[in-house]
C-alpha cells in the first residue's frame, strides 16, 4: 500500500458517477481514469485498481466501513426529523468495524447456513419456475418487474420469515433507499423517503418483537435463539437492524444481478446457446457476470489514518469510493478485460463481494438465485431475444448498478416437459 517514491501531487479528475453517459456505460470512463484521484464533486478519493481496492478491503485498521451506509450527500433538517432520534441505527456488518464487526458476524454466520440456504433453493425454484411459465410467448415483457424483482424480494422476505401478504407494502417502503444512501436526491425527495425508512424500521422492530415470543424456522427466529442464549452479546435491538438491513441488500443487488446476466448472455447469442445445451457451465457465466457487469460498482471506505496509495498522499479520515467495477476490469489482472467470455478459467477474479472480513455473507445466497434463474431459464424458456434499440436506464446513484426495465421477446418453443411434472 506504501510506496517508498516521494509521493505524487494528488490527482483530480472531473469524474461525476451521476452523469448520463456515465450511468448508461461506465467502463469506457473507468479504462481512462487515474489508479487514485480526487473527486471534488463527490469529496472522495477514488480508486479504481484491483490491486489498490484488494488492500483497502484487507486492511480494515486503516479503512474503515464506518460510512459503507452513510448517506453520500447530507441529509436535510426535514429528512433527519423524519428519520426520528433514534437514528442512525446500529452498526450491523458492513458498517462496523472489529471488534463489533467480529461478534456480529459470527451470530451471523450461525444464522446464515449453508443449511437454511440449501433448504431456501427449492422454494427458490418452484417461485423462479411459476414466474417464468407466465413471461407472454410471441409479446414483449419486461423482465426485470416480470422475475428480476420479484424473485429475490420472495426469497429474502422468506428467509427472513416476513409473512407473504406484506410483500408489496415492504416493496414500497424499501424501494428509494438505495437513492437515499447512495443517490443525490433533493430535500423533498429525502423528506419522503425517509418516512418511509421510518415505517419500514417500524415494522421490523415489530417483527422481531413478534418472533422474540414466537420463534419460527427462519433467519430472524435464528437470530433470536442466539440472543437468548446470551442476550448481552447480540441484542434484540441489533437484531431489528439486521433484519433492516439485509431486507434491502438481499433484494436490490439480487435483482441487479440477474437482470444484467440476462441481458450479457442474451447480447451474446452463442454464449447463450451454450448455456441451453451445456448447463454444467451456469456456475461459471455467474462468476463471468459478476466481473463484467457486476451489479455493486463501487463501495465506500474512510481512511483512520494518513496513507499512502499509488504513490498518492491521502489524509486521515478521507472518504474513499472504490470503483469495484474498474477493479474487475482490470488489464493487469485480466486478459482481455472488456470481453465477456463464459469459459474464463479465471472468471472468478472479481472483487463484486468484496474482500477479507467484509465478504459478503449473502454471496452464496446470490449465486444460488441467479443460477437457479439460469438454469430454469435456459430450460424453459430458451427461445429468448432483447428487444432491439432499446435504451436502457438505470438508477443514478454510485453504487449499484442494473437496469431499471429490460425488455425480451419470447418466441415459441415447444412445449416444456418437466419429467418430474409428468411422473
Amino acid at each position: 500500500m506504501s510506496s517508498a517514491s516521494a509521493p505524487a501531487c494528488p490527482a483530480h479528475a472531473d469524474f461525476d458517477p451521476f452523469d448520463q453517459a456515465y450511468l448508461a456505460d461506465p467502463y469506457p470512463t473507468l479504462a481512462e481514469l487515474p489508479d487514485v484521484f480526487r473527486a471534488p464533486t463527490l469529496d472522495m478519493w477514488v480508486l479504481t485498481r484491483h490491486a489498490d481496492i484488494d488492500a483497502v478491503f484487507r486492511d480494515p485498521v486503516t479503512f474503515s466501513a464506518g460510512i459503507a451506509q452513510d448517506p453520500v450527500f447530507p441529509l436535510s433538517p426535514g429528512a433527519r426529523a423524519a428519520l426520528g432520534p433514534d437514528f442512525p441505527l446500529p452498526r450491523t456488518m458492513s458498517n462496523a468495524d472489529p471488534p463489533a464487526h467480529t461478534r456480529i458476524r459470527r451470530f451471523n454466520m450461525r444464522a446464515f447456513s449453508a443449511r437454511r440456504v440449501a433448504a431456501l433453493e427449492p422454494r427458490v425454484r418452484e417461485a423462479a419456475r411459476r414466474m417464468i411459465d407466465e413471461l407472454p410467448t410471441g409479446e414483449p415483457f419486461d423482465l426485470v418487474s416480470a422475475l428480476s424483482f420479484p424473485l429475490p424480494a420472495f426469497m429474502i422476505f422468506t428467509l427472513i420469515g416476513f409473512p407473504e401478504p406484506d410483500t408489496e407494502l415492504l416493496k414500497s417502503w424499501c424501494g428509494n433507499r438505495m437513492a437515499f444512501s447512495w443517490g443525490r436526491p433533493t430535500a423533498e425527495e429525502q423528506e419522503r423517503i425517509a418516512a418511509d425508512m421510518r415505517r419500514y424500521w417500524e415494522y421490523c422492530t415489530e417483527f422481531v418483537a413478534g418472533r422474540m415470543t414466537d420463534p419460527r424456522d427462519d433467519f430472524t427466529s435464528d437470530l433470536v435463539r442466539i440472543h437468548r442464549e446470551d442476550p448481552d452479546q447480540l441484542s434484540q435491538l441489533e437484531i431489528t437492524s439486521v433484519i433492516y438491513g439485509l431486507s434491502f441488500a438481499g433484494h436490490e443487488t439480487t435483482t441487479n444481478l440477474t437482470s444484467n446476466a440476462v441481458r450479457r448472455l442474451l447480447e451474446h447469442p452463442a454464449q447463450w446457446r451454450a448455456l441451453c445445451a451445456e448447463p454444467e457451465l451456469i456456475p461459471n457465466a455467474v462468476e463471468e457476470v459478476l466481473r463484467h457487469d457486476t451489479s455493486v460498482v463501487a463501495w465506500r471506505r474512510v481512511t483512520t489514518r494518513p496513507v499512502t496509495i499509488a504513490g498518492t498522499e491521502i489524509p486521515a479520515g478521507a472518504r474513499l469510493l472504490l470503483l469495484l467495477a474498474g477493479a474487475n476490469r482490470d488489464a493487469a489482472l485480466i486478459a482481455q478485460p472488456g470481453r465477456f467470455d463464459i469459459y474464463r478459467d479465471d472468471a472468478n477474479r472479481h472483487l463484486a463481494f468484496g474482500k477479507g472480513i467484509h465478504f459478503c455473507l449473502g454471496a452464496p445466497l446470490a449465486r444460488m438465485e441467479v443460477r437457479v434463474v439460469l438454469e430454469e431459464l435456459t430450460t424453459r424458456a430458451p427461445n429468448l431475444a432483447l428487444l432491439p434499440d432499446q435504451r436502457l436506464e438505470f438508477p443514478p446513484n454510485v453504487s449499484f448498478r442494473g437496469p431499471r426495465q429490460l425488455w425480451l421477446q419470447r418466441q415459441a418453443d415447444r412445449r416444456h416437459t418437466d419429467p418430474m411434472e409428468d411422473s
